[in-house]
């Protein structure tokens, strides 16, 4: 039998790479795949192994950025110890950099054979879209000129994580991209770079410190804050908006379950600055932008079935 220690060290070990993985950001992955795929029913299409295949390669590629991010951060000297939102199993729990990076590699390496399934059962072009976002991923925090230091990592993350993910798990499925497809896509695609916004508010003051020049940093405390306002009420204003014209049914507003989220987020950020206190901001930004896309594939779903059954 193994000793009390023994477990504690086998289940302290799990816990260090599972927080390597970040799971709290996986959802930005696998919540656009899934619209995209609940997208295509009404075209009587829908592949339960290509939306599985999907589903893999994009939660692999989303935490490949993450150890991506925890290797280049560390290697510019970014996270410490005492460094608030990071996985921390290089600069806590001593795995080795190059571990973790190799580790990343290995993850795209996997998601790339299964790229290739998923092109020779639909088309090779998608391997040249998916290699670009593989790109994005790498270069977001590795390269010279790393897009998280930038002004423009909210829109490179609305652009992949959710219209480009959301479209392509769509033309996996139906072999084609509809106006409607392209339209659900837009407030998921806006809420993705609403959960960037929302990390990027949390660590302003260390960003600064550290020379990015992050939106959030552009725009000062206050604004970051308004800005990320807009974009829930934006997010939540097409919505109603497709619905009144007709591009959807009303189902679709059962995103509006997902308002306790956003104001609990917009609460938070307004009453707390300092970065500790900002996480369960942070956690409730993605809780909704997870809550909001899920009840809206819910919403389609349902439309599907009262029509079909």
């Amino acid at each position: 039998m193994q000793s009390n220690k023994e477990v504690i060290k086998k289940n302290k070990s799990w816990k260090i790479w599972w927080h390597l993985l970040r799971p709290h950001t996986l959802t930005a992955s696998f919540v656009p795949v899934i619209l995209g795929s609940v997208l295509a029913l009404p075209q009587n299409h829908f592949h339960w192994l290509l939306f599985i295949a999907m589903f893999i390669a994009s939660t692999l590629i989303q935490a490949a950025t993450n150890m991506f991010n925890e290797y280049f951060d560390y290697k510019r000297g970014l996270d410490t110890k005492e460094s608030v939102g990071i996985g921390g199993t290089i600069v806590r729990d001593g795995i080795a950099p190059k571990t973790v990076l190799y580790l990343g590699y290995m993850f795209c390496m996997i998601a790339i054979l299964i790229g290739g399934y998923i092109c020779l059962s639909t088309s090779l072009g998608l391997a040249f879209v998916g290699a670009i976002c593989m790109m994005a991923g790498y270069f977001y925090t590795g390269g010279p000129y790393p897009i998280a230091y930038t002004a423009f990592g909210e829109l490179v993350a609305g652009l992949f994580m959710g219209l480009v993910l959301v479209l392509i798990s769509f033309y996996v499925q139906t072999g084609s991209i509809t106006l409607t497809s392209i339209l659900i896509s837009i407030p998921i695609a806006i809420l993705c770079g609403g959960i960037l916004m929302a990390n990027n508010i949390r660590d302003l003051d260390g960003d600064k410190e550290n020379g990015r020049r992050t939106l959030a940093i552009l725009l000062g405390r206050k604004k970051a804050n308004i800005f990320l306002m807009s974009m829930f009420i934006v997010s939540y204003l097409w919505v109603i908006g497709l619905s009144i014209f007709n591009v959807e049914t009303f189902w679709i507003l059962l995103v509006f379950a997902s308002l306790p989220k956003a104001y609990r987020a917009i609460k938070l950020f307004t009453e707390k600055t300092k970065s500790i206190q900002l996480m369960p901001a942070m956690k409730a930004t993605a809780q909704m932008h997870t809550h909001f896309g899920l009840f809206l594939t819910l919403g389609l779903i349902l439309n599907y079935t009262l029509h079909h059954f």
